[in-house]
């Protein structure tokens, strides 16, 4: 007597677990980095509860960006994105500082802006540009690869409004209206390259620029 071999079912791992709990993390991570980040701009610059702020916030968007999932870095043409990443940041830079230049004599929108450059003016330089650098790092290993590999569809409209919400909290509109700006270019790139590099060295460049250009402008 012949017997038919036996089917027996193999466990498989289920996607939307990993994809439902990419989403659970970074819910979480938006509304406490939210947080931190009004509290940081709160806090009195150069004080050592703003660079607590500031450095916590670095550490709350890369630990829940890095805690989502793994994160590609991508590519642009077969290579590295360096060029792109860094080329970005620096035309955008110059957009900003072009834009600064023509609201220093707009007094309704010169006070955003003089709010944020107190910032970095008084702080310790070398400081600041510390947790400049490493905040804009997190916030693109959050926005633009843990937020933007959960989102279904229109991962870029969505990631870019979701930045902007965040940056609202802090009630100064030069600074949300600089995260629209800033948001939708950095998730263009993601989408092109597939990863996280690019949008983290536009990222960097862009605030490391803006870090010293501002205060001189409006000195």
């Amino acid at each position: 007597m012949s017997h038919e071999p036996e089917h027996v079912a193999t466990p498989t791992a289920d996607p939307s677990a990993g994809v439902g709990r990419r989403r659970l993390v970074t819910a979480g991570t938006c509304l406490v980095g939210a947080a931190v980040l009004a509290w940081s701009l709160h806090s009195e610059p150069g004080s050592s509860m703003f660079y607590a702020a500031t450095v916590l916030l670095a550490v709350v968007w890369l630990g829940g960006g890095l805690a989502a999932g793994p994160l590609p870095l991508g590519e642009f043409r077969g290579r590295v994105p360096v060029v792109l990443g860094v080329g970005a940041g620096a035309a955008l830079a110059v957009l900003f500082v072009v834009g600064a230049l023509v609201l220093r004599d707009v007094s309704l929108l010169s006070g955003p802006v003089e709010d944020v450059v107190a910032y970095a003016d008084r702080g310790a330089g070398l400081a600041v540009l510390a947790v400049t650098v490493a905040s804009g790092i997190g916030e693109e290993v959050f926005f633009r690869g843990a937020l933007f590999a959960a989102v279904p569809g229109h991962p870029v409209v969505v990631t870019t409004l979701a930045y902007v919400v965040v940056t609202a909290v802090t009630g100064n509109v030069m600074l949300t209206f600089a995260s629209l700006v800033l948001g939708a270019v950095v998730g263009v790139e993601r989408a092109v390259t597939g990863g996280v590099l690019a949008p983290a060295l536009t990222h960097v460049t862009w605030s490391a620029t803006m870090l010293y250009a501002l205060p001189a402008l409006f000195s």
